[in-house]
């Protein structure tokens, strides 16, 4: 991978993690018009996740370490154990447990059948519609504070589909939170918050795998795109939350449809290969 392979694909990552639309069906769907790479991998993938994710870290800054001290406070009993955050902490983490099971045990199809171009098409394609489906028939009454045990396993659920490129971790927990009726806002700032201990424990996981195992990734050109895809990154969640306290998730599901789209005909007319 050469370096301005590397920026590219970075910039790639930061304009879509946060966006329903799939960023490793992004970073896919680019690397395969890159001669050098036609794939970037899972592993690339997951290390330049670090970079948006530590985006979100920095932008949900005060949220992360008020559920944290809570979280902690509760659990030495000094204050109650139903406290809203304490609560919080506790179903980011019973949340997080679905991909992590999931990503061992499947760990070879995401790495090889996943990463398929003619599955990402008709997850592009079948997902956007279905986020349409939820924005049209949410009640978007639900706030972060109405979550309960369930509701935090089905969000779990939902984000442990992203293990298909094709899916959006966030567009996967969204949709969840809208046919659960949680305001666009609360489902967002929710699946935003499920995807730290992920995307972390993914990224770091491939990073230790990878030092030393050559041929793995390009450890200059990978740190490139990781930094870059948090600058853009942080632009793009302040944006995005913007937007959907304001707009429907319309552009992004018509997006999502025409690009499923016109992946399924370069591949049917031979220009991709799947």
């Amino acid at each position: 991978m050469h370096l301005l392979e590397a920026i590219l694909l970075g910039i790639v990552q930061g304009l879509t993690e946060f966006l329903p639309v799939s960023s490793s069906a992004h970073l896919r769907i680019v690397g395969a018009f890159l001669p050098q790479i036609e794939d970037p991998g899972a592993e690339f993938t997951a290390i330049t996740q670090i970079g948006t994710e530590a985006a979100v870290v920095v932008f949900f800054w005060r949220d992360i370490v008020r559920i944290v001290r809570h979280w902690l406070l509760a659990l030495r009993g000094r204050i109650p154990r139903n406290d809203p955050e304490a609560r919080m902490g506790w179903l980011i983490i019973i949340g997080s447990i679905p991909i992590v099971v999931l990503g061992l045990v499947l760990k070879d199809q995401i790495e090889t059948v996943f990463r398929a171009l003619w599955l990402v098409a008709a997850m592009l394609i079948g997902f956007g519609v279905l986020l349409g489906v939820a924005d049209a028939i949410g009640a978007h009454r639900r706030r972060l504070g109405d979550l309960t045990l369930g509701h935090g396993i089905v969000y779990g659920l939902a984000q442990s589909l992203a293990l298909i490129p094709g899916v959006s971790r966030s567009g996967g927990t969204i949709t969840a939170g809208l046919l659960l009726g949680y305001e666009r806002a609360a489902a967002a700032r929710y699946a935003f918050l499920l995807a730290i201990p992920a995307v972390f424990g993914s990224g770091f996981y491939e990073l230790v795998k990878g030092i030393g195992a050559p041929g793995v990734f390009s450890p200059g050109e990978t740190l490139a795109a990781t930094g870059i895809a948090f600058v853009v990154g942080l632009g793009v969640i302040a944006f995005f939350m913007r937007w959907i306290s304001q707009r429907s998730f319309l552009p992004f599901v018509v997006y999502r449809i025409l690009l499923g789209i016109a992946l399924l005909i370069l591949l049917g007319t031979g220009v991709l290969k799947g």
